[in-house]
């Protein structure tokens, strides 16, 4: 069970930030192809001078944001060292990216004027994924302090390569001259 304890709290923040990106895609391509097509006027689109960049950033971190989830299922499923580097990286930069957003959110919503309910559900479920994936990015490190939360980085019972196949590794060509 104590193996095991990083995974239990992971894998339900994972699948909440997979739906709440998921909503945000939904959402900023709703709006970006309103605003697109000039329809400012039309009820929950309108906004601000931000509110293009705003609406691009979204949609960056959307999908950024759902792709570093497939990777955080397989992490979750293998629950292993090569799978976490993998995980780690894709988090942090969706992480990076859903920041970026989170600050033109807080952008728009500090210029004003009169935003629609979805842009404003936006800008919500943006704020709160800056929140919700840097605690999954934290989680997901947390086997660097110790091993009861998940694979670290220098846990020593996985061995890959030529140990893994049997091959004593003195007698294996280096390349090196």
């Amino acid at each position: 069970m104590a193996q095991t304890v990083g995974r239990n709290v992971a894998a339900p923040l994972l699948f909440l930030n997979l739906f709440m990106y998921i909503v945000v895609v939904g959402f900023a391509s709703w709006n970006l192809n309103k605003f697109i097509n000039g329809q400012t006027y039309h009820p929950g689109v309108a906004g601000n001078g931000a509110t293009t960049y705003f609406l691009i950033f979204a949609i960056l971190a959307g999908v950024i944001g759902i792709a570093s989830k497939f990777a955080g299922g397989c992490h979750i499923r293998a629950w292993r060292n090569d799978s976490l580097a993998a995980a780690a990286a894709a988090s942090l930069v969706a992480w990076a990216v859903t920041v970026l957003a989170f600050g033109l959110a807080c952008k728009e919503i500090a210029v004003g004027f009169n935003r629609g309910w979805r842009l404003r559900v936006l800008e919500a479920f943006i704020i709160i994924l800056g929140f919700t994936q840097l605690l999954y990015v934290l989680l997901l490190h947390a086997g660097v302090f110790s091993s009861k939360y998940g694979p670290g980085y220098r846990d020593t019972d996985y061995q890959g390569g030529h140990a893994a196949a049997g091959v004593d590794s003195a007698k294996v060509p280096t390349g090196r001259v």
